[in-house]
């Protein structure tokens, strides 16, 4: 079934691209995902698996010894004692004594996903424990990311006590030395790069603090928020907190909200993260959460609740109140437990997806246009106008397009608000930060893949050029390529419905975790299609064989017009394998990434 076998260390362009293709479609070099043979022959002999999965796990860099819990992670064997992390004992001791205490407590969230899942996490998890949880997610266009003085004054009048800043607040330094001295004690829950002076909280969780160990660096804000759930839980537990009319919760049920912002926040996958999601999904098909099974209806989601389904319908759904609406909406969807109200918010944040999404196009538009004229080694445009809530989007677009770090910066008076998403090999928080430390920006952060910033208008030809002159000095000792990483070659006459479901035996799949992508060779366009605008859907046969296909948004870029351009000719095909159920009937059809002229 896996034909065209490739062994170890036959990557990048020190060997032969895969079916000889040197530039495809959509401009990228095809290459061969690297495998031991010996050890896939040793996995599927030892673990009595077949040899498809044992040379995708080998790929994958998963030996003898952990192919067992890869396949089947669970949380027993992988969740670590939340005690090994700085501040963790204290920060639960703090939260579990306002608890018993019935002080008044505020979550104070980001705006997107992770942040969403996180305060949602928090918020079931206190209303169990017997108290209400103020939720407080400040407003992107009037109050920025993260925790501001005016935020934590306005909660210190209010009464609070305790503030759990999650999926933000670690380089707060300024707005937690207001609210300490408004009287409040900070807790920070976050998975951002840290700086080496820490601010004044009164705890700072964080995997990527410099002083821990860095093992669990890819955790999501939400992964260390549910690290934090099980550390108060234990303290209340050993104080006899729990009594038969108010029962210990089952963190488990919660794990759909770590599943969907874990995927939302595209972390790598692997090790506790690959555990945490692969229990959530479970607990996620079973829909318990109101707010979730609301929003599966509203998108009219029929089919699994997979890693797909949260990352590409779900969470768009979720992030679209803090990008163009009310920032607290998909807090208050995920943490309800009324029907009703989980419907009136679900409709509410599919309407403003949709508002999302034309704002995200007219912005696209300008933005490719600029950065189009651009010969640095990034994409950097700045346009009046643009709305702050879609500019991550189109630097994601861009990124894909141009196969380069993108920054796309909304200006509006003195000040421009910026988002940027990178590519392997970059790490531009880091960049951001040097960015942030040299003065160029009022504020910024982020990680490898992602960063956002405020800069002043005109430190913006400042930081453009530091950025360039950064980056820039980074790819030309290591230039990037464009590739696309196949794992094998497949004849459509072996596939069935039955061979699809097994890789999914290697799921979940995202960063970290790449799923298998296949070619198909000297495929025939017999059909192809524009449907909804933006999408290619194709009609293919091989060796006598039909197969359907789809490109999913190729009318973006080159693909999709060369796919309709290529009807009656033999092209090959790369891309992804799914279940297509369709009238109570499955058939399998092949999710095209990209594709290349036959020679």
């Amino acid at each position: 079934m896996l034909a065209g076998a490739f062994g170890t260390n036959q990557t990048g362009s020190a060997h032969p691209a895969f079916l000889g293709v040197e530039q495809s479609f959509s401009g990228r070099r095809w290459i061969a995902r690297p495998y031991d043979e010996r050890m896939a022959l040793a996995l599927a002999q030892r673990h009595t698996l077949p040899d498809l999965i044992a040379r995708s796990l080998s790929a994958r860099g998963i030996g003898l010894e952990a192919a067992p819990s890869f396949l089947d992670p669970k949380l027993r064997d992988l969740l670590p004692n939340p005690s090994q992390f700085k501040d963790m004992d204290a920060a639960a001791k703090r939260m579990a004594e306002a608890l018993q205490s019935g002080e008044k407590i505020a979550v104070y969230g980001d705006y997107d996903v992770d942040g969403a899942t996180s305060s949602a996490l928090l918020i079931r998890y206190a209303q169990a424990a017997g108290t209400a949880l103020r939720l407080y997610v400040p407003d992107r266009l009037r109050e920025g990311y993260g925790p501001n003085v005016a935020a934590m004054e306005q909660l210190a009048r209010e009464g609070i006590k305790l503030v759990i800043c999650v999926d933000c607040g670690t380089t707060a330094s300024e707005p937690l030395r207001s609210a300490r001295a408004c009287g409040l004690d900070v807790i920070v829950l976050d998975h951002h790069t840290a700086e080496p002076t820490l601010p004044p909280a009164f705890a700072i969780v964080n995997p990527n603090r410099l002083d821990e160990s860095g093992e669990y660096g890819y955790l999501a804000a939400v992964g260390v928020t549910y690290l934090f759930v099980i550390a108060v839980n234990r303290v209340l537990r050993e104080a006899s907190w729990y009594t038969s009319s108010r029962p210990e919760p089952d963190l488990r049920v919660w794990l759909d909200l770590v599943a969907l912002g874990s995927i939302c926040d595209v972390v790598r996958l692997v090790g506790l993260n690959r555990a945490l999601v692969a229990q959530g999904l479970k607990i996620m098909a079973q829909r318990r959460n109101p707010g979730i099974v609301a929003l599966a209806t509203i998108a009219g989601l029929n089919g699994p609740m997979d890693s797909y389904a949260a990352g590409f319908i779900l969470g768009p759904r979720v992030n679209a109140g803090g990008r163009v609406g009310e920032a607290d909406l998909g807090g208050k969807l995920l943490s309800t437990d009324d029907p009703s109200l989980a419907a009136r918010l679900a409709e509410h944040l599919h309407q403003l997806n949709n508002e999302r999404r034309e704002l995200e196009a007219g912005v696209l538009i300008e933005a490719e246009a600029m950065a189009r004229s651009e010969t640095s080694p990034i994409a950097f445009v700045a346009g009046e106008g643009w709305h702050p809530g879609v500019i991550g989007i189109v630097a994601s677009r861009l990124k894909d397009k141009f196969h380069h770090p993108a920054l796309v910066v909304a200006l509006e008076g003195d000040y421009g608000k910026g988002s940027g998403r990178s590519v392997n090999g970059v790490d531009l928080g880091s960049h951001i930060i040097a960015a942030r430390q040299s003065g160029l920006l009022i504020n910024g952060g982020g990680h490898k893949m992602a960063a956002g910033f405020t800069v002043a208008r005109d430190k913006l030809n400042d930081l453009r050029d530091f950025l360039v002159e950064r980056i820039g000095k980074q790819l030309e000792a290591e230039p990037l390529r464009p590739t696309l990483t196949l794992d094998g070659l497949l004849a459509s006459s072996s596939l069935d419905t039955g061979f699809v479901h097994k890789l999914s035996t290697l799921g979940p799949f995202g960063t970290g975790n790449s799923e298998p992508r296949f070619a198909l060779a000297d495929c025939r366009v017999v059909r192809a299609d524009i449907v909804g605008e933006k999408h290619v859907s194709l009609i293919l046969m091989q060796g006598g064989q039909r197969l359907r296909g789809i490109a999913f948004r190729a009318m973006e870029n080159s693909l999709g017009t060369a796919l309709l351009s290529h009807k009656a000719q033999l092209c090959h095909l790369a891309g992804h394998l799914r279940v297509d159920a369709w009238q109570g009937e499955e058939r399998v059809q092949l999710h095209i990434d990209d594709a290349a002229q036959a020679n």
